[in-house]
């Protein structure tokens, strides 16, 4: 079954085996950089965050759960769906494009989990910072966890294998026209499925020259969870804090 479409994003993330695939993330390592960020930030108890592109709330759980006022939002239904389950006085969900400004002012916008650059409209990116941009407080802060490209591709694993809850997953890896595509092909239940990933391959030059353009300014850059400083070469994330 060809599950592609030109928003490849709005059919593979409503699907269970997205969820499935990437159902071994590291809890305890996303719990152990929302205290570290934070901190960082110096955000009081109660202070107001909005998880941007949220998915099923793993991170606005967690930020819920240690003090903070959180909106998770994103585009699938499902996954929204699903984190409304945990909604409190003080942690909700709704379903938001991020490309606009949505209507309520935070401390701080979180971006995380590389859930940037797979827009099919360049401009929908600065679309994105210039909302962020919206949605702050004065003397808030945004925050865009990406990965680190540079090491991405000198460390790219073309083709492999990965077996979870049963099912076999073909995933290949490759860039392309500007893009790192992940193809990704299985069967289930006698039928076959195939959906492919696609993030812009952006750089830091590329989120400065958006920061520029959307009017924020680069505060810190890291590297990796612990908030170490960023190396190119090195570094397997690219931590953004703007304001």
């Amino acid at each position: 079954m060809q599950k592609e479409t030109d928003t490849w994003y709005t059919s593979w993330f409503d699907t269970p085996f997205y969820h499935i695939l990437y159902k071994d993330r590291d809890y305890e390592e996303a719990g152990f950089f929302m205290k570290k960020l934070t901190s960082f930030l110096n955000l009081s108890e109660k202070s107001k965050i909005l998880d941007l592109a949220c998915g099923k709330g793993r991170h606005a759980k967690y930020l819920n759960k240690i003090g903070y006022d959180v909106t998770g939002v994103d585009l699938s239904a499902s996954s929204i769906e699903y984190a409304k389950q945990y909604e409190t006085k003080n942690l909700h969900f709704e379903v938001h494009d991020m490309c606009l400004p949505y209507p309520d002012k935070f401390d701080a916008v979180f971006n995380l989990f590389t859930s940037f650059g797979y827009f099919e409209k360049e401009n929908d990116n600065l679309r994105t910072i210039k909302s962020i941009k919206e949605e702050l407080k004065p003397n808030g802060y945004g925050v865009i966890d990406f990965l680190n490209t540079d090491y991405v591709l000198n460390n790219l694993v073309p083709s492999e294998v990965k077996t979870v809850d049963g099912i076999d997953f073909y995933i290949h890896r490759y860039l392309d026209d500007g893009y790192i595509f992940k193809d990704i092909r299985f069967t289930y239940e006698n039928e076959r499925y195939f959906y492919t990933e696609r993030v812009r391959a952006l750089t830091l030059e590329d989120f400065k020259n958006y920061f520029f353009e959307a009017g924020v300014k680069l505060v810190n850059c890291f590297g990796d969870y612990h908030l170490n400083k960023f190396d190119k070469n090195k570094s397997e994330r690219l931590i953004l804090i703007f304001n």
